[in-house]
């Protein structure tokens, strides 16, 4: 059995909804497809479609199968265009992982001006932030937020990142506003546990870098909870600024500790290898870094 040649049947099946319509779109026989697709089912030892009298649908394994075949075949047509006079043509399904908050406020805004440019590209964007391994979970790229990347990845970096520390005008008025970075332990801070270092926050002064440990009654792995939660008056925070940004240009939230720095982080492209880098990855890094600038969007807040 021709591996590729079995999944370019089976996907033309799915698209087609029938074996009869997939093998007079491909001009071969519809036993010819049935017996591929079967033979296929047979060497993953797994039922991909379940057949009626009317209709065809897909098994959850067919599903992820279907979604991992236009993958691979995507990635197939875009290595042969390369030889031909559309070498450069982004091409195929990309599958991007981009944290939660971030993907949701500053990504999908330019998901539809992305594919307005190039077409072809399938987009798949899953928003989670955990540290995704890009190769065992069939990631083309992922963009993440960090000091520093893993020298198994190849790493471009696109913005600035700042860490602010901040709480609402009610919470300051009835608490007090923290003057140094020891006052925090007086405070209700709300903190963020998806991290390694939950509950410690790092400061910059005149006396050198400082850790503190901050407690408080709302933990959260979701860092928009948080901000809702200081919005509200409940406590302090200690957020990335593209999530606070706009709250600290209206005054709904106000910087704390401003002779502090908190240390920034930075926002990457990251991917397993820089061999052959396909068309779709390429063009879409460069567009997602055209977009960016420094200080960001999201830092309007530090020109008041």
């Amino acid at each position: 059995m021709d591996k590729l040649t079995a999944m370019q049947v089976f996907t033309r099946v799915v698209d087609a909804g029938s074996f009869v319509k997939a093998a007079d779109q491909l001009d071969i026989s519809t036993s010819a497809v049935s017996r591929l697709v079967a033979e296929l089912e047979a060497h993953l030892n797994t039922r991909l479609l379940q057949r009626s009298t009317r209709k065809l649908s897909l098994t959850e394994a067919g599903r992820l199968y279907h979604e991992r075949c236009l993958q691979i075949l995507g990635d197939v047509a875009e290595a042969e265009s390369e030889l031909g006079q559309e070498g450069q043509r982004p091409f195929g399904l990309l599958r991007i992982n981009v944290p939660v908050s971030f993907g949701q406020l500053h990504l999908s805004p330019l998901i539809a001006a992305y594919q307005k440019a190039y077409p072809d590209v399938i987009v798949e964007i899953e928003l989670i932030d955990r540290s995704v391994d890009l190769v065992e979970e069939g990631f083309d790229l992922a963009l993440r937020i960090s000091d520093q990347i893993t020298d198994t990845l190849v790493a471009r970096r696109l913005s600035t990142i700042r860490i602010v520390a901040a709480a609402a005008p009610s919470y300051l008025a009835q608490h007090g506003r923290p003057l140094t970075p020891a006052d925090l332990a007086n405070h209700n801070c709300l903190i963020y546990t998806n991290g390694s270092r939950r509950g410690e926050w790092d400061f910059s002064g005149v006396d050198g870098n400082i850790t503190i440990k901050v407690a408080g009654h709302f933990r959260a792995n979701n860092g928009d909870l948080l901000r809702r939660a200081a919005l509200a008056g409940e406590g302090i925070i200690c957020e990335p600024s593209f999530l606070i940004g706009e709250d600290l240009a209206s005054g709904a939230l106000e910087i704390l500790l401003p002779d502090y720095t908190i240390p920034q982080l930075a926002l990457y492209a990251v991917y397993p290898s820089r061999r052959h880098l396909s068309a779709k990855i390429r063009s879409f890094i460069d567009f997602i870094a055209a977009q960016m600038s420094e200080p960001p969007v999201w830092d309007g807040w530090m020109k008041k």
